[in-house]
């Protein structure tokens, strides 16, 4: 965590093995590494303000954690990623001729689908971005609370993120809002000179770097994508190019990123998509049947323009039936500031 470590505070593993302690046994299904990290931050962040506010004289010898602050969907996952998240090795990603020829036809058209919206995307203007600024995103965002052993829909609640274009290691990240309540996002556990530029941090500079031939930039996500135990390394990509979606990034970076989507085996189109406002919209979608999950993006049918996400339950678990919300999302605004806290549309703080 942020700053120096506090003689009278836990060491960070006693941290992780509190967190791990009070949390319920893992789920089979594990949380994208995106919106875990979104999660996990809004935790980590609240025990950073408690420990730098809180004395040692006045603090019992062990605190308990607010279960308000408990990640939804990663209540049950959570104890199991925070410190078992592993990165795909270098190798062959599996190719998309060893589908079968009925998978290949149903390629087809999320196929011509994916490159519609990705044209669309690579003729959009983007900014000039400057490594001072801080990548701006304001969404609705609902999901499901799983903390008691069951999945408990909450409400839909705004979120807001500024996140830090800073090409090197940070440890300032930047801001998360999150239903009202505002805190710092800073380092990672771990990252002692700061969070690199990267999946959990993608800033502008980052995502240009990023390959632009579709079948490179493939093989880049399926090697270095992160992915968690127990979830196919199809669905893993998928998910990881999801999380990126709705950052400011280069024209053809984002044109690039649609047409890798096409090339993992199991996308499919999604005709009854719809983002955590109900708004419909063109869907694409992959089914993790190892876990009974899915993911799917939806998309503007005039524009193309990225709308937002839904994962649902697609087989009954122990925490809820089939058709059960996981949890979802609509995007608002994305865009770029000068400073964290500022809003784009007043230029003013908050």
């Amino acid at each position: 965590m942020n700053g120096r470590p506090n003689p009278a505070s836990p060491e960070p593993s006693d941290e992780r093995d509190e967190i791990a302690r009070l949390l319920p046994a893992p789920a089979d299904w594990d949380l994208p590494r995106g919106r875990h990290l979104h999660h996990k931050d809004l935790l980590m962040r609240h025990i950073d303000r408690d420990q730098a506010t809180t004395t040692a004289a006045a603090r019992p010898g062990r605190r308990r954690l607010r279960p308000v602050l408990l990640a939804p969907v990663t209540a049950l996952a959570l104890a199991g990623i925070v410190t078992a998240g592993i990165a795909l090795n270098d190798g062959d990603r599996k190719p998309a001729a060893g589908t079968s020829s009925d998978a290949a036809a149903d390629m087809q058209p999320v196929s011509a689908l994916l490159g519609q919206i990705s044209d669309a995307a690579g003729k959009r203007d983007t900014p000039t971005v400057r490594d001072d600024q801080f990548s701006y995103v304001m969404k609705k965002v609902r999901e499901a609370d799983l903390s008691s052993g069951k999945a408990v829909v909450g409400p839909l609640h705004d979120y807001e993120l500024w996140l830090s274009q800073d090409p090197e290691p940070v440890r300032k990240q930047g801001l998360i809002r999150s239903d009202g309540e505002t805190m710092p996002l800073n380092a990672e556990f771990g990252d002692t000179n700061g969070t690199p530029a990267g999946f959990s941090r993608p800033t502008y500079q980052w995502l240009a770097s990023l390959p632009t031939d579709p079948d490179r930039l493939l093989d880049h996500l399926y090697a270095k994508a992160p992915q968690a135990e127990n979830r196919e390394r199809d669905q893993a990509v998928f998910e990881q190019i999801g999380d990126l979606l709705d950052q400011v990034m280069p024209a053809r970076t984002a044109a690039a990123l649609y047409r890798a989507a096409a090339n993992i085996p199991g996308v499919t189109e999604a005709p009854r998509a719809e983002d955590a406002l109900g708004r419909q919209g063109l869907g694409i979608a992959r089914n993790d049947t190892k876990n009974g999950v899915v993911t799917e993006w939806v998309f503007n049918k005039q524009d193309f323009a990225y709308l937002g996400h839904s994962t649902r339950l697609t087989k009954d678990a122990p925490y809820a039936k089939a058709g059960t919300l996981l949890d979802s999302s609509a995007l608002l605004k994305s865009t770029i500031v000068d400073k964290p806290g500022q809003l784009p549309d007043t230029e003013k703080d908050r």
